[in-house]
């Protein structure tokens, strides 16, 4: 193994390919600009620039413009653009059919679920839409929503009330846990059969507080939906500590793996309860057309079907390594430190400024959603892109209107001095 020392501490380490800790590395082309950052469980100060700057040297995410819209869509790593490039090349290669369901074993392990537990979707929505149009509902039962929905968690919801008639109810989630627990008991009904909220809301970051939540579901009798679109990857994920019925996220924001990848949790005892409604090679446990059987798989494999691309999934697991050997919470901490800092130097402004991101801790993290008084949310974001060359988000979605920025593993303290040098000359 060729091991070089990167840092003073000496704790970070590039890695070309070969083993670490019994983990067998991916193997990169010659020529390839990837290396692995290793820390794993030791811990990395996250105001560290020079390992940080390693870490940003792993991409090849452009310089200019700045991009802090993580939360939209996360750069690959060469590492994981490698990892789908070989894959590709062996696939095309040798003819080989499947190899895609190899990274099931390891999504499980990244958020502490069984394999058996995890269906291999396409994205969020996917994932929510086998949820949505699966669960036993009839006409006047009652899903809680909250008015800080992506159009994926808003959508299926719909569509499911317009088909069948359930009614959907919805709420402001609150600044504090204990607020937000409050406001959903609240509009708890005996008729309320499903929570279907996201985990950390797409508009401002909030974390919302989803062991809580799924303990009064189960108290109350109903089922949990988190959309976690933005939870893995940008901050540490348990679901058996969750403790939710389902659980929907996608590989192309803070994973940082291939567009188009994503998985479904369902809790074991609850794989019965949901019907199949896209089914196909591999839903099945056999079939017969002449006797007209068919017998679901009993795992939450039911819920994906068919040829899918071994080359993108195998990235996927590409990308989970990168994550575990820079370590998590390093990776959590990081994320953390940068947004915690943009709001710190913007909340100097006084009521220039309004930040909407919760200040509770454990109610944010990556993302920080905040208003410009002085300036519409849509010109202020034009402004940032074409005077001050930062891609950030606007949130139109529910009547919102905020600017959002989502700040990364590859950011550094010089984008986000940027960012805020551009919004106190706009406010």
């Amino acid at each position: 193994m060729d091991t070089r020392f990167v840092t003073r501490r000496g704790f970070i380490r590039t890695v070309a390919g070969g083993t670490l800790g019994g983990m067998a590395l991916y193997a990169f082309p010659e020529g390839s600009r990837a290396k692995y950052v290793v820390a794993g469980n030791r811990e990395i100060s996250p105001d560290d620039e020079q390992v940080w700057d390693v870490v940003r040297q792993q991409f090849p995410l452009q310089h200019e413009p700045i991009y802090l819209n993580n939360g939209t869509m996360g750069p690959s790593p060469y590492v994981v653009i490698d990892a789908v490039r070989a894959e590709m090349e062996r696939v095309d290669r040798t003819g080989q059919y499947g190899g895609w369901e190899q990274v099931r074993p390891k999504i499980a392990r990244f958020i502490n679920a069984d394999p058996e537990e995890v269906s291999l979707t396409h994205n969020v929505t996917e994932g929510i839409n086998v949820v949505a149009s699966g669960l036993p509902l009839k006409r006047g039962d009652e899903v809680i929503l909250t008015t800080h929905e992506h159009a994926g968690n808003a959508l299926p919801w719909l569509a499911r009330a317009r088909r069948d008639g359930i009614v959907l109810k919805v709420f402001t989630p609150g600044q504090t846990a204990a607020e937000t627990l409050t406001r959903i008991e609240d509009i708890c009904s005996p008729r309320t059969r499903v929570i279907a909220i996201p985990h950390v809301t797409c508009t401002t970051g909030h974390i919302l507080p989803g062991k809580e939540i799924s303990a009064l579901g189960r108290q109350k009798g109903i089922w949990v939906m988190l959309d976690a679109a933005h939870t893995p990857g940008m901050v540490p994920l348990d679901v058996r500590d969750l403790g939710c019925d389902f659980l929907a996220s996608c590989g192309h924001k803070w994973m940082m793996g291939p567009k188009g990848t994503g998985f479904l949790f369902v809790r074991k005892e609850m794989v019965e309860t949901v019907e199949p409604v896209w089914v196909g090679g591999g839903s099945d446990a056999g079939w017969d057309l002449v006797k007209g059987t068919l017998t679901y798989r009993a795992d939450a494999h039911r819920f994906d079907f068919a040829s899918q691309s071994a080359a993108l999934y195998t990235g996927l697991g590409a990308a989970i390594d990168f994550l575990h050997q820079i370590g998590m919470q390093n990776v959590a901490n990081r994320g953390r430190a940068l947004a915690g800092w943009i709001r710190r130097e913007l909340s100097e402004l006084g009521d220039r400024v309004e930040i909407l991101t919760p200040e509770e801790e454990g109610g944010y993290a990556s993302i920080l959603g905040f208003r410009v008084r002085s300036c519409p949310f849509d010109r202020l974001h034009a402004l940032l892109l074409e005077t001050h060359r930062i891609i950030t988000r606007m949130v139109p979605e529910n009547g919102v209107n905020c600017n959002r920025v989502s700040t990364h593993i590859y950011n550094s303290t010089d984008d986000a001095a940027r960012l805020v040098d551009a919004i106190k000359r706009v406010a």
